[in-house]
């Protein structure tokens, strides 16, 4: 990659302020190739820096997959029990911003992707890769076999919308357990596709985002596993993959 200021290396992957690194520079807590750091405005390769001895934190990119609790809201805006509270709070002062890709609702958890890689958060969304979601759903009234295929027509409407939802795949795994993979991203789509259908979601989990698997993460809730956009990528196609 190519080189850059130190000052503006650091301040981009969320260390502190420009101000911030030339006092550290002063402190001799910054190294560049061996050698003490000499000026904020020197150029470096961000591999050849160490602070207080220690590499630079995921300075080519940062992506994460992340095992959702319950409670924990997608955002930074707001109060209380956000998700980000899970993360190292450096992360949260990254350029690019480091963010969810797409959201999952307090009272939903899972399956989530984080990452400051723009081109890999639209390579994740675009309708063009189709990447799909799984959930495992609990309702509140036993399911029948006609929401299986409604789901499948592509013709169930939800409220306020202009268009059908996509095709769906609906298992029933017993009367009030179901498994639903969808193919797009719209706002509470799993809660609202059940009220179209006169049901009630009790409890939501999203399970898989393609073929990763949450279960294979081994991931307990609250946990994550940093890893390239690449390997990220081959893990979606081949859940084997690491």
């Amino acid at each position: 990659m190519a080189e850059e200021r130190l000052d503006r290396l650091m301040s981009r992957l969320g260390y502190g302020s420009r101000r911030d690194v030339g006092y550290w520079i002063r402190l001799g807590l910054i190294e560049v190739a061996g050698k003490a750091a000499k000026s904020a405005n020197q150029k470096v390769d961000a591999d050849d820096v160490l602070l207080e001895g220690k590499p630079l934190d995921h300075p080519h990119g940062l992506t994460v997959i992340y095992h959702k609790p319950l409670g924990r809201v997608c955002s930074r805006k707001e109060d209380g029990n956000l998700v980000y509270k899970d993360f190292p709070e450096r992360w949260l002062g990254r350029k690019p911003p480091f963010n969810s890709v797409g959201r999952l609702d307090k009272e939903t958890a899972g399956l989530l992707i984080f990452t400051d890689d723009g081109q890999l958060n639209h390579k994740l969304t675009s309708p063009k890769h189709a990447i799909s979601k799984t959930y495992a759903v609990t309702l509140a009234r036993p399911v029948t076999d006609d929401a299986v295929l409604r789901l499948a027509s592509g013709t169930l409407m939800l409220e306020d919308d202009v268009k059908p939802c996509l095709p769906a795949e609906l298992t029933i795994i017993d009367a009030h357990h179901v498994q639903l993979v969808l193919h797009e991203g719209r706002y509470h789509q799993v809660r609202r596709i059940f009220a179209a259908l006169g049901n009630h979601v009790e409890a939501l989990t999203r399970t898989h985002i393609a073929r990763l698997s949450l279960l294979e993460t081994n991931l307990e809730a609250g946990q994550w596993q940093d890893l390239t956009a690449d390997a990220l990528w081959q893990r979606l196609l081949h859940p084997s993959s690491v």
